[in-house]
């Protein structure tokens, strides 16, 4: 199951890619780290066109789901495109394809812990889009909150190819790759656009390193490496905790005070 990605391309090679004929996202940001109920840029079918949005990621849960709970955060990956409860939002309207640049997966080391692993089309992290659906829906997302209405995202998911699924043996998401894919599943009846409900090929992927495991940020293009499924995972990464960032920063107070001082003294000579 995907449940973090990135897209760190702007909005103009979004509307490119995609072929928005509107965009509704104001002054969009890179986002390195986009998780469950985040708001995410999507490009949806309206009646004037495609149109660049944002909207919450997680579609409503079925009904079986939600027994014996008082809110619904959302599925964030459709698998079962023939259950009832997603059959309803396989049409053209509610269909929507998703930017991203890279994607993650976790991996399990022998110590229990789970790091992400970031998988792109390459090293540069070109953009692509998840083959997606949108809704709008009321619903108590978060207790806290109560009831809202919100445009709602999640896309699709298939059989992984080799590379993911050696992290992640169940699924990986259904990615589209150029402008011809995008369209087909924008446009075409359900039977052609559910056909691109299915794996990438073994090599269409790399993982990406140089990414902080911790964070969640995403480094500059430049500085990523690819590493190969020959390749061992590198050395894990000096763990931050509170207390060291705690440290760091009062250190970098104080240099900044001690700055200050010279700089005064400096003046008044």
């Amino acid at each position: 199951m995907c449940n973090l990605y990135a897209v760190t391309k702007g909005q103009q090679a979004i509307r490119e890619l995609t072929r928005a004929m509107s965009d509704r996202t104001g002054n969009l940001p890179p986002l390195p780290g986009i998780f469950p109920d985040y708001a995410a840029p999507i490009v949806r079918n309206q009646p004037e066109g495609r149109q660049l949005t944002m909207a919450r990621w997680g579609m409503p849960s079925p009904v079986f789901a939600l027994k014996g709970r008082n809110s619904d955060p959302g599925v964030t990956n459709v698998r079962n495109v023939a259950s009832p409860h997603w059959r309803r939002w396989l049409g053209v309207e509610s269909r929507a394809v998703v930017p991203f640049t890279s994607f993650s997966e976790n991996e399990v080391l022998a110590d229990g812990s789970r790091p992400p692993i970031w998988f792109a089309l390459d090293a540069s992290r070109p953009l692509a889009c998840f083959a997606g659906i949108w809704n709008r829906w009321t619903s108590v997302r978060k207790v806290k909150e109560g009831e809202t209405t919100n445009d709602v995202f999640a896309f699709l998911t298939t059989e992984p190819n080799a590379l993911v699924g050696t992290y992640h043996p169940k699924a990986m998401p259904v990615i589209l790759r150029s402008q011809a894919e995008i369209d087909v599943w924008m446009d075409a009846p359900a039977p052609d656009a559910l056909a691109l409900q299915r794996p990438l090929p073994d090599d269409a992927l790399v993982i990406l390193e140089g990414v902080p495991r911790r964070m969640m940020l995403v480094k500059p293009d430049s500085v990523l490496r690819v590493r190969s499924r020959s390749q061992p995972a590198l050395p894990r990464r000096r763990r931050v905790t509170v207390s060291t960032l705690t440290m760091e920063v009062s250190s970098f107070v104080n240099w900044l005070i001690v700055a200050a001082r010279r700089s005064v003294g400096s003046h008044r000579a």
